[in-house]
């Protein structure tokens, strides 16, 4: 089975945009998966809920309630003082370990996940999302 993060940019963007994520990934993807979310991502939707752009904040309040909601996997990162302040980095070391899907908008993060050859899910024309392997 293999799991699918998803970012911090690309799940404010999907509810911005009223993209169904789940119905999405059920069309794109042809088998077994678990959508998960790094715990440094729970974090920045906090952080963004409380200090973002008006629109940011309402999609990052949204984004937590769905994730509580669909009770998406949280995949435990080293302690909050240890642990890597960039989200990126985090998600860039676990699919070095493990069999993971990376589903972002953010440009760099997608460049150094092509170099390690794993696959990502982007969204595209702001309505449908795009599995790239």
């Amino acid at each position: 089975m293999k799991k699918i993060i998803i970012d911090t940019n690309f799940i404010v963007s999907a509810i911005r945009f009223k993209i169904d994520i789940f119905s999405e990934l059920q069309r794109i993807c042809d088998f077994k998966y678990a959508v998960c979310i790094v715990d440094g991502t729970i974090d920045e939707l906090e952080k963004l809920a409380e200090t973002g752009k008006p629109k940011d904040k309402i999609a990052a309040r949204i984004s937590l309630e769905l994730i509580r909601n669909k009770k998406i996997n949280i995949t435990k990162t080293p302690p909050k003082n240890k642990r890597v302040k960039n989200v990126d980095l985090l998600i860039l070391n676990l699919i070095k370990k493990e069999d993971f899907i990376v589903a972002t908008q953010d440009k760099e993060l997608k460049k150094e996940i092509r170099k390690k050859g794993a696959p990502i899910i982007v969204l595209r024309q702001k309505g449908y999302l795009k599995l790239i392997i």
